[in-house]
């Protein structure tokens, strides 16, 4: 394949799901804190916990067509790294995520920011509708980047102009003050390592969103089997 055939081939890579899949889309992006002291037991648990999410969603007709999800792992001392880029449902293949680093939410949320005006873009070019994205911020401590602050105020910035829901989870240890900053709304507390029940109740939410009318409820409430009120 020459390079000018190779160039043709690849832009339109981004466009095959759509030709396919023409449905309204319901984009979801995880960012995940996997510093140091995710080790062990932790780290085990997520990627149980996305590993239900993958098989839970492929299992729903609807939701396996409609949800696109983009994961983003927040590791080392100031780095956002795609784990899996924007893929459906149907074809998404949970990553095994590793342990290391620090805690550079800061930069991963700007990231996600961009990631999804990004795909909004591409929405519109193809005429594809979608809801109001979705970002969950998980993290079992608190940002340890440069500037974080500012990237938390473009958050809010964002979710109050209505681009973006934003939901930050903390788990054991996190500090849950300065999760608050990245969203409007009071971040909640895992119990324990209960990763996979938080990844089945996203994945029911995730599905319902997908399939409600334009101005139902951003999420769901039923947050007892992994909630630490």
């Amino acid at each position: 394949m020459n390079e000018q055939n190779k160039k043709t081939f690849d832009e339109t890579i981004p466009y095959v799901e759509f030709a396919d899949n023409a449905n309204e889309r319901t984009p979801c992006v995880l960012v995940l804190d996997c510093s140091g002291s995710m080790r062990g037991e932790p780290i085990k648990q997520l990627n149980a916990g996305l590993s239900a999410l993958e098989k839970e969603l492929k299992e729903d007709i609807d939701a396996s067509s409609r949800v696109q999800l983009l994961i983003i792992k927040a590791c080392g001392k100031d780095e956002a790294v795609i784990s899996s880029d924007w893929v459906d449902a149907m074809n998404f293949t949970a990553p095994v995520m590793e342990a290391g680093g620090l805690t550079p939410l800061g930069k991963a949320m700007e990231l996600a920011l961009q990631k999804i005006e990004e795909q909004k873009c591409l929405y519109d070019s193809c005429g594809v509708t979608s809801k109001r994205p979705w970002i969950f911020l998980i993290s079992d401590g608190e940002p340890t980047d440069y500037g974080w602050e500012q990237a938390a105020e473009k958050c809010r910035y964002a979710q109050q102009n209505k681009k973006v829901i934003i939901h930050a989870v903390g788990t054991q240890g996190a500090n849950l003050e300065k999760l608050a900053k990245f969203s409007l709304m009071t971040p909640k507390r895992l119990t324990g390592l209960k990763f996979t029940e938080f990844f089945l109740w996203l994945s029911r939410s995730v599905s319902c969103i997908s399939k409600a009318a334009p101005n139902a409820d951003d999420l769901l409430e039923d947050i007892d089997d992994w909630n630490d009120e």
